[in-house]
């Protein structure tokens, strides 16, 4: 029980902005901090994942997108402390400066390789220095600082071989009955600090709500009745959810709770459910137990896609635990769940990813859909037989299959996605 909470606990982190370019930002201001004087170049280098999350993503405090926009703003004003939200505290001023350096050529972003594992590295060099920061594996693990040609930080202990696990993932170590017992015995209290995530998901979604620059929220409030909370389940929990993915998108100045080190696998596992505790009248217990399942199914498949892949783990990975704790706030089997897995693995697996953008909002949409589908037609025993397609023999390996039909299995489509992206970036 204890290293499931420690598990969750340790995977749940405030991001402002979509991840990539807030870990784009991070790793400049960190490379900053080891110079002085005026900043004359940053140089980005980045995997396929990074590279195509962060193409057009909206940058926090600005109306900027992208990768460039994020290092260069990272250089000038990032606050390497704050991690993810490093942007949280930049002025008009500063984006000015930042978009200075991108217009004068001054920031350079390179396509490192393609794979689904993380990596990031930026130098920063100014008048009288030059440092260089690297990432791997997760969006906020340094394993390399370099100042001037020397190391100051070198950690071979985190990275990876391959960009693969050595060992097995301790999510895996686990069956999914013992997931769903984890969520039925774990004790209540020291599951109460989920809670975090609503209030930093529920505040990212008042932002979309008010914000002037959305329009996917204020249709989704149309089509909810005017309303935030209505009597209509399914359309109350896509107006939350999709609203502050949008909110998230566009680089609204709040952060999101990220799971698996994306805010939109946090958006999709939580909101939705908190739109059925609150439209439905469970318990706050309840809606905690059932988000610590979402939670841990999410993370069982990100483990077999990769942290950045060319399909949507958005809406496969935390689409599919969601669904199945949709099942579990209504009371249903732990057959009814795994019927539920198998039901969104024969749907909607293979959904591409092509980037942090406005996309994300349809995405999400579509994930909604998808979820509350496949629940109710598994709780009413309609589910896809496990002897056809992708789907297991276990519910294991259905989640293992999903996951691998991202990595290694989209590697091809991970590349075509570039291509049409450096297409469009060098018209």
């Amino acid at each position: 029980m204890e290293e499931l909470t420690r598990l969750i606990r340790s995977d749940m982190r405030p991001a402002l902005g979509v991840t990539e370019p807030g870990a784009i930002a991070f790793a400049a201001a960190k490379a900053r901090s080891y110079t002085s004087g005026e900043v004359i170049s940053v140089t980005v280098k980045l995997n396929s994942g990074m590279y195509k999350n962060a193409f057009t993503c909206g940058i926090p405090n600005s109306r900027e997108v992208g990768s460039e926009f994020a290092a260069a703003l990272g250089a000038i004003a990032g606050n390497e402390e704050l991690g993810l939200e490093s942007l949280s505290d930049v002025k008009q001023k500063d984006a000015e400066r930042a978009e200075k350096l991108v217009k004068q050529g001054k920031v350079q972003v390179i396509l490192q390789d393609i794979s689904s594992r993380i990596f990031i590295e930026v130098e920063v060099k100014t008048k009288l220095d030059q440092a260089v920061v690297t990432i791997e594996d997760t969006h906020t693990n340094i394993t390399g600082i370099v100042v001037n040609g020397e190391v100051r930080f070198a950690n071979s202990k985190e990275k990876t071989k391959g960009g693969e696990a050595e060992e097995k993932p301790q999510i895996h170590r686990y069956t999914f009955r013992q997931l769903c017992e984890y969520a039925d015995i774990a004790d209540v209290s020291e599951l109460e600090f989920i809670w975090e995530a609503y209030r930093v998901n529920l505040e990212l979604f008042e932002a979309g709500m008010t914000s002037e620059r959305t329009t996917f929220a204020k249709s989704l409030l149309r089509k909810n009745g005017g309303m935030v909370f209505s009597g209509e389940e399914k359309k109350t929990a896509s107006l939350l959810c999709n609203a502050a993915i949008e909110a998230r998108v566009i680089g609204l100045d709040k952060p999101a709770m990220s799971i698996t080190g994306s805010g939109a696998h946090g958006i999709i596992a939580t909101m939705p459910l908190y739109a059925a505790y609150k439209v439905n009248g469970y318990s706050k217990e309840q809606l905690l137990r059932a988000t610590a399942l979402s939670y841990l199914i999410c993370m069982y498949i990100k483990e077999y896609s990769g942290k950045l892949s060319a399909f949507c783990g958005c809406a496969i990975a935390a689409g599919t635990g969601m669904a199945c704790a949709l099942v579990y706030l209504r009371g249903g089997t732990v057959e009814m769940m795994e019927h539920t897995i198998n039901n969104m693995a024969g749907s909607i697996t293979g959904m591409i990813c092509d980037g942090g953008n406005q996309g994300c909002t349809m995405k999400g949409i579509a994930a909604v859909d998808a979820a509350y589908q496949s629940a109710e037609l598994a709780m009413d025993g309609v589910y896809i037989d496990d002897v056809h397609g992708i789907i297991g023999n276990t519910p294991e390996e259905t989640m293992r299959n999903m996951g691998e039909i991202a990595s290694p299995g989209m590697i091809g489509t991970e590349k075509t996605i570039l291509d049409i992206l450096q297409r469009k970036g060098n018209r």
